[in-house]
């Protein structure tokens, strides 16, 4: 089955229940949803859980390396039983991983939230490698840069609200509750904190209703399958001479710098609130950082829907990104208060191109080894994992703002891919402002 044979299929099909467009929207406002509850987690755990910095940037790190470990898996999977039900297999995965902050919330025991966290990542990592490929096919070629604009659009919305909403929940009173802490009897504690850490029961349980609901929907929607097997043999011959992905060094710096980009993406994103807290801003204003940060992400969002590649390229979008990425990072670091933790959330509109402008970049000229090279890209996201990580253990060392030196050599990694790492390798007829 050939791409046009899906496409024809789409339309034959698009009058039949809910558009297949439609669908892909609501499993990447899944993505965005399920992905930026970690905002308000890593906070609410560290308290429930009684935990220092380095440890409550476990979450993060649990979520994330999911992808690392499972990205080859995942690939088996989608392999053995397509992409279709490789979807609804990966929305009952991350229901299983709700279910287990059930168990988890009861006894509050961390590794057991890790665990849940970790087959949440899983799910995800088997849902964006099989529904990804759907955003290309659904509709004309010269149409998917907006229709993939308009798919980070969905995710950032429902990662915006994803804080508001568990946040309310459970971050309710906190402030006073903390507090109150230091006052009371270890037998009095444990109560208040296992009454806390119960709060996302509720919420979780309505989670994994929500993902089977979408999974039974997907498994029996219109969705036409993908045949991947099928390579473009021009392109495949252009790299006759070429027998390893090793000799692809833009395709090799471009997954370092997606590592780094992810990394520094879900920090703004996931420590902010910590970080508002740290500024003597209550949790109870601090827990719609994030959502600040993601609503700076959809403006870029919708600039580049505008401007890319109309007024200007892809890889100058980048760079222009990178470069406000370190201008933000240097003012939160010189500043204090809210101006300080606005500069965090102002990253959320440096982070936005970057994602659609590094993955084009990197594979472009790949030829038959695109699909390895993509394999490698997706592992990337581990990013997520290690430099939240490596932040909360800067923060125990040197405190929360400190911390953020991180940022800048991930930034200027970052501009240099985008002004001169993404030529490298490329003969020099390549060289043309088409990426």
């Amino acid at each position: 089955m050939t791409d046009e044979t899906n496409i024809s299929t789409y339309k034959r099909s698009d009058s039949k229940g809910m558009p297949p467009i439609a669908i892909i929207g609501m499993l990447f406002f899944v993505f965005g949803f399920i992905t930026w509850l970690n905002s308000v987690l890593i906070p609410y755990l560290k308290i429930a859980c009684e935990l220092n910095n380095f440890e409550s940037y476990l979450v993060a790190f649990a979520f994330y390396i999911a992808y690392l470990i499972m990205a080859v898996p995942s690939g088996m999977v989608l392999k053995k039983v397509g992409f279709k039900k490789g979807m609804s297999f990966g929305l009952v995965v991350i229901a299983i991983g709700a279910l287990i902050f059930i168990p988890a919330a009861m006894t509050r025991t961390y590794g057991l939230f890790l665990f849940g966290l970790f087959v949440q990542g899983t799910g995800l990592a088997l849902l964006q490698t099989a529904s990804n490929p759907y955003v290309t096919i659904l509709g004309p070629i010269e149409s998917a840069a907006k229709r993939i604009s308009i798919m980070g659009i969905c995710n950032k919305i429902a990662g915006s609200i994803a804080p508001i909403v568990i946040g309310a929940i459970a971050l309710k009173n906190v402030d006073g509750l903390v507090e109150n802490l230091h006052h009371m009897s270890e037998s009095q504690k444990a109560a208040e904190l296992t009454s806390l850490a119960s709060r996302v029961i509720m919420p979780y349980a309505v989670i994994v209703v929500v993902l089977i609901i979408l999974a039974v929907l997907v498994y029996f929607s219109t969705l036409p399958e993908i045949d991947t097997d099928q390579e473009d043999e021009v392109v495949a011959a252009a790299n006759k001479d070429k027998s390893s992905i090793f000799q692809f060094p833009h395709l090799l710096l471009g997954v370092l710098t997606l590592f780094l980009y992810v990394g520094v993406e879900v920090l703004a994103g996931d420590s902010i609130i910590s970080y508002g807290a740290s500024q003597h801003i209550p949790l109870s204003t601090a827990k719609f950082f994030t959502t600040c940060t993601l609503v700076a992400m959809i403006l870029g969002y919708i600039v580049g829907i505008s401007c890319i590649p109309k007024y200007i390229s892809q890889h100058k979008a980048l760079k222009i990104c990178a470069i406000l990425g370190v201008l933000f990072s240097i003012g939160a670091l010189m500043t204090e208060g809210y101006v300080s933790v606005l500069c965090i959330a102002l990253l959320g509109l440096a982070n936005s191109l970057m994602w659609p402008a590094i993955w084009p970049l990197a594979l472009s000229g790949l030829g038959r080894f695109t699909k390895i090279g993509s394999s490698l890209m997706i592992m990337a996201i581990a990013g997520g994992a290690l430099v939240p990580l490596l932040y909360g253990s800067l923060v125990d060392q040197f405190g929360n703002q400190q911390a953020y030196w991180l940022l800048l050599p991930c930034y200027l990694m970052i501009l240099y891919y985008a002004s001169y790492g993404h030529l490298l390798g490329k003969k020099k007829l390549a060289l043309t402002d088409a990426v």
